[in-house]
């Protein structure tokens, strides 16, 4: 796992100055390669690559980037990981193709030379990111893993095409001149992330999952501009055929064994490195079941790391501990303290160079730093909800909005105002001071938050809007963010709502190419390598993704509950007892924060005589959330989180 960068400008330039750009692009990202920095630089052509490396596999200077293909045609550079190199060469090798090292690197650039960039790309398994260099047909080509697990920025400024790992490798470049985008800023303030293609930056984009971009030399930049990405593996029509067509088990256990075999693989394949692995481990689902799995493969005791947190109601390192003690996994557990989780925070628009504000970035950059001082590869179960049906809106969104639409539309809205007129907090201490009472599927975790959410639900207009609103964190951003509107996305587009024939696949498929990537990956991307480590994601295996998208919703969601095959196959492992329990996701009092030990560094962010000179964002609404929160009327974290990322990010960026 590394960090690339580089820039070309198809006038050329001097030999000089264009590596010296691409080595300061490739150092602006440093913290994610470590262990080796690379540039190569074809003046006459105007291309420069850089690279930084976190040495995983190969871990001689055979390993080193840029490399050339053994022709000396293709230079690359390459962030990521491809699992079945191993297969790749043994297929490669009978082909006439030699190898110096072991590197999956040398093996991708022969596969390119054997069976062009397309071919070779649609057989490579694993995650990845790299610029591809034509040096024969002088063409540039970026590419993306199938589900968008490492992140490629690109764009033009001052007719320079960047690209790169990290918005702060592009900006490390003399010619980068792009100001805030005020749509991207509206997505940040109803979303709390900014989807793909846009960025926070006009002009730059964020290349799509599984896709590719080749630029051409030849014509002037305002032509070679005008080049769109084209698609080599598309989780649209993954998803919409799966869910049109499904494949119907005949029987469950063969399914289940099916899957388990698959799952077996992909793990013996992600556990392969030079360097120490281990596994993330919060006792839910999905992070069990890999542990699990790796576990059931290993001699040895792999490593297993959990934080917890001194509020009880946000902790689940009980629930880690027990299932390492049943899978006898070499455990390390920290317990922070609020002082030591609020130390992060000044650290987090550096860690996140693009506006983030998802509240579990959090614990997800402590954890990272908890993992890396005994490893360098941890294994973790991202994308088993999205694609597995594990959030409770696949279970109850429906039949809660079907319900709600038989009542008239002023009595929905007059519920949903007296349910948020208890703040969460409120909602949270009546659980507690209930006890016993409260049915254990209710009282576990930050219930005020879900019984907010509620209330979105009982008072939108349609099915969709209530999964948007379900998101949302200011309903009307547009009105925050001085002279914007935001960008489209894939939330609003009618034919993708028509493309598939159910809301609940609807929102799944949705979830896993919006907020699966944009969100999570991007947050546990940006954290991992910020420590520096390797985050693996054996449950977003395009084979595995592929498996799930063609199985039916009812083999996913079963009784209300999600992830039913995953479930099986973790109780083949672990009692039922340990795992079984309400889902709580990675979650801070981040409210609570806000009005004590954080008030005064977010007064100073939100200073009014500060947001008018910045020109970005009204005041007047942010100042009366701001209010509100302190006066406890009400729980206004999820608007103003945003709104602290952002002026957070700027201030850095001075």
């Amino acid at each position: 796992m590394c960090g690339i960068a580089g820039c070309w400008d198809p006038r050329g330039t001097d030999a000089v100055g264009l590596e010296a750009a691409a080595g300061r692009m490739a150092d602006a990202i440093a913290h994610r390669g470590p262990d080796d920095r690379g540039v190569w630089a074809d003046a006459a052509a105007g291309i420069g690559l850089g690279h930084r490396r976190l040495s995983i596999i190969d871990l001689s200077p055979l390993g080193h980037q840029p490399m050339l293909s053994a022709d000396g045609r293709f230079v690359i550079v390459f962030n990521g990981e491809v699992y079945n190199h191993a297969a790749l060469r043994a297929e490669l090798l009978p082909l006439g193709h030699k190898f110096r090292g072991h590197s999956d690197t040398e093996v991708m650039l022969a596969a390119i030379v054997q069976w062009g960039v397309r071919r070779a790309v649609e057989r490579f398994v694993g995650i990845f990111a790299f610029a591809l260099w034509d040096r024969r047909e002088r063409t540039l080509t970026l590419v993306r893993d199938h589900l968008g697990v490492k992140p490629l920025y690109y764009g033009w400024s001052g007719g320079v095409l960047l690209f790169g790992s990290e918005l702060r490798a592009l900006r490390a470049h003399p010619a980068f001149d792009r100001p805030v985008d005020r749509g991207s800023l509206s997505l940040l303030l109803r979303y709390a992330y900014i989807e793909a293609p846009w960025t926070i930056h006009e002009g730059i984009h964020k290349l799509p999952s599984g896709s590719l971009l080749t630029v051409a030399a030849g014509g002037d930049a305002v032509r070679a501009a005008s080049a769109v990405p084209e698609t080599f593996w598309s989780g649209r029509e993954v998803a919409a055929r799966g869910a049109s067509t499904p494949a119907v088990p005949k029987d469950g256990r063969e399914m289940l064994d099916r899957l388990d075999a698959l799952l077996m693989d992909v793990i013996s394949l992600q556990k392969v490195a030079d360097v120490p692995v281990g596994a993330f481990l919060s006792g839910g689902v999905d992070s069990s079941l890999v542990v699990a799995l790796m576990q059931a493969q290993s001699v040895q005791r792999i490593k297993t790391f959990t934080i917890g947190f001194a509020e009880k109601a946000y902790d689940e390192a009980d629930h880690a501990r027990a299932v390492a003690a049943h899978l006898g996994t070499d455990h390390t557990e920290v317990i922070l303290e609020p002082r030591e989780v609020l130390e992060v925070i000044p650290s987090l628009p550096t860690v996140y160079d693009e506006p983030f504000a998802d509240a579990s970035q959090i614990p997800t950059v402590l954890v990272s730093r908890l993992a890396r001082r005994q490893v360098t590869v941890c294994l973790s179960g991202d994308g088993g909800d999205e694609i597995w049906g594990g959030y409770n809106k696949y279970a109850w969104g429906g039949r809660i909005w079907n319900a709600a639409r038989r009542v008239p539309g002023g009595l929905r809205r007059a519920a949903a105002a007296a349910l948020r007129a208890v703040p969460p907090r409120g909602w949270d201490a009546a659980v507690r001071a209930l006890g016993p009472l409260v049915p254990r599927r209710f009282g576990y975790g930050a219930f005020g938050l879900r019984v907010h959410k509620v209330a979105r639900v009982i008072a939108g207009t349609d099915p969709y809007a209530m999964f948007r609103d379900l998101g949302t964190c200011w309903a009307r951003p547009e009105e925050v963010v001085l002279g914007s509107s935001p960008h489209p996305t894939l939330i609003d587009d009618p034919a993708w709502r028509s493309a598939m024939p159910g809301f609940t696949e609807w929102m799944m498929a949705t979830d896993m190419l919006t907020y699966m990537t944009d969100d999570c990956l991007a947050k546990v991307d940006r954290a991992t390598m910020a420590a520096p480590l390797e985050d693996r994601v054996p449950l977003l295996d395009h084979r595995v993704a592929e498996f799930a998208l063609g199985l039916p919703v009812g083999w996913k969601i079963r009784d209300g509950v999600g992830k039913w095959p995953l479930r099986e196959l973790l109780y083949r492992r672990v009692p039922r007892a340990l795992v079984d329990r309400p889902k709580m996701g990675f979650a801070v009092p981040l409210g609570a924060w806000l009005g004590g030990p954080l008030r005064d560094w977010a007064e100073a962010q939100l200073d009014e005589s500060r947001l008018r000179r910045e020109g970005f964002l009204d005041p007047a609404p942010i100042r009366r959330r701001w209010a509100d929160h302190l006066a406890g009327r009400r729980d206004s974290q999820a608007e103003l989180w945003p709104v602290l990322m952002f002026q957070a990010w700027l201030e850095a960026q001075r």
